[in-house]
């Protein structure tokens, strides 16, 4: 199967949970899809053997906060959704030399994913590092023990989101 076929096969078992557009490159396709279907997409591609899971990983989008003395940013002329700090959760899938990645977004209040472990067993590892480091709770993951950060590590303190500025201990 070339380049072309692989994405198209990808683009055909996404389409269903898919919102909006699929956003294409040479080698990638990003799909966006609702907190819901995450299991359903996921489950989709593995039933059709479609690549693996390479990774799961997060992304922070605040909301742009003003500097001092300057006046806050206008929301966007037809917001897509509510204007609010957000993060998303990143489904990485190799196919050969391409990769399909679905885009899971969530609110700073609201965040939360489906686990995708009763699928793929080993994304635990992946799950709980995402909430780890970014605070995104992985609902049905079957460990939340923590995997990088140390025990006496503060509750509610996420290293990869943008507005962690350190730890103040005494050393």
């Amino acid at each position: 199967m070339d380049l072309e076929q692989t994405v198209v096969a990808a683009e055909t078992l996404l389409k269903p949970f898919t919102v909006g557009a699929p956003s294409r490159e040479v080698s990638r396709i990003d799909v966006v899809i609702r907190r819901a279907d995450l299991p359903a997409a996921v489950k989709a591609l593995v039933d059709a053997r479609w690549g693996y899971l390479a990774a799961i990983t997060g992304l922070d989008h605040p909301w742009p906060k003003p500097k001092p003395g300057a006046k806050p940013a206008e929301p966007p002329a037809e917001p897509v959704g509510p204007i609010e700090d957000r993060l998303e959760a990143l489904y990485q899938f190799v196919n050969g030399a391409l990769v399909a990645t679905l885009r899971v977004s969530v609110t700073y209040h609201d965040a939360r994913v489906p686990s995708i472990c009763s699928i793929i067993p080993s994304a635990t590892l992946y799950e709980r590092e995402l909430h780890e480091m970014f605070g995104i709770i992985v609902e049905g993951t079957p460990d939340t023990g923590r995997l990088l950060l140390p025990d006496d590590w503060p509750d509610h303190t996420y290293p990869l989101r943008k507005s962690f500025k350190g730890l103040n201990r005494a050393v």
